[in-house]
């Protein structure tokens, strides 16, 4: 029998493929509950993030802060109706943040050409609804990133950080095994998405969630505040199971040569 080989790789958008930074989504869930009323840090509002967005609101309201806040100024807790009215607020202005972080992170579109050269079909999942990631599809494919399968939140029941939309990837590719899957992403809901499917996980730390910085911020700094702002975003990640951490997805292929090693050594995820 021949050794398993990798035949698939499922990648996450945000802070992994698109918006250096992963600031789209952020910017949107600040916006909705400052609409409401309540202030929310950057902070507050990453610690779901990659997550469906309505189980987002969810959690972010689930947080004791957040929860009194609301308390205060809506004069009871907060309800299943309020987490309706605030995703219904969310959908047009996150397709507007959107639009407005689509750039491709800086050799995307490279991967996209060295996957194909080895046979690896390339599959995504995300958090967002398949409404909100329309243009940014279009986009993508204008810089270069055209996928073979992309399954978003709202079409795969119990996605993130259940295995849904990554295994609705496997079925959709034809990949004979999901432990010659691979998912990358940037945050804990997604690393765990993949585990939960049986795939290998890498976990991108620089370009996403855990970092946090637009590209032009990240560039700006010193390379001493470089280094100090690196330890501090890896340590966000070091338990969220990944397989490996790594800065991007430019730094990925090292990560399949080993997975394919390890495969051929008969480990499993």
């Amino acid at each position: 029998m021949e050794p398993l080989q990798l035949k698939a790789a499922i990648l996450d958008w945000a802070g992994t493929l698109v918006d250096f930074g992963s600031r789209a989504p952020l910017h949107a869930f600040m916006q909705i509950f400052a609409e409401a009323g309540v202030t929310v840090s950057e902070e507050q509002t990453r610690i779901p993030m990659g997550t469906e967005k309505k189980e987002h609101i969810r959690q972010m309201l689930q947080q004791n802060s957040i929860q009194t806040a609301w308390q205060v100024v809506h004069g009871r807790p907060s309800q299943e109706s309020d987490i309706d009215e605030l995703y219904r607020r969310l959908a047009p202005i996150q397709i507007q943040e959107i639009d407005r972080h689509s750039q491709i992170i800086p050799g995307a579109d490279k991967l996209f050409v060295r996957l194909r050269e080895r046979n690896i079909r390339i599959g995504s999942t995300t958090g967002y609804s398949r409404i909100m990631i329309e243009g940014m599809l279009a986009k993508a494919q204008q810089q270069g990133l055209e996928p073979d399968c992309v399954i978003a939140a709202d079409e795969a029941v119990g996605a993130r950080p259940g295995p849904a939309a990554a295994l609705k990837n496997v079925i959709e590719m034809e990949i004979p095994s999901v432990s010659q899957c691979v998912k990358i992403d940037d945050t804990a809901a997604g690393i765990h998405e993949g585990r939960n499917a049986g795939m290998w996980t890498v976990a991108v730390v620089l370009s996403g969630n855990a970092s946090g910085l637009s590209l032009g911020s990240w560039q700006a700094l010193s390379e001493e505040e470089k280094r100090n702002h690196s330890i501090g975003a890896y340590q966000k990640l070091e338990n969220c199971g990944a397989h490996y951490l790594i800065d991007d997805i430019n730094k990925l292929e090292p990560v399949l040569v080993d997975i394919n090693r390890r495969l051929a050594l008969g480990q499993r995820p």
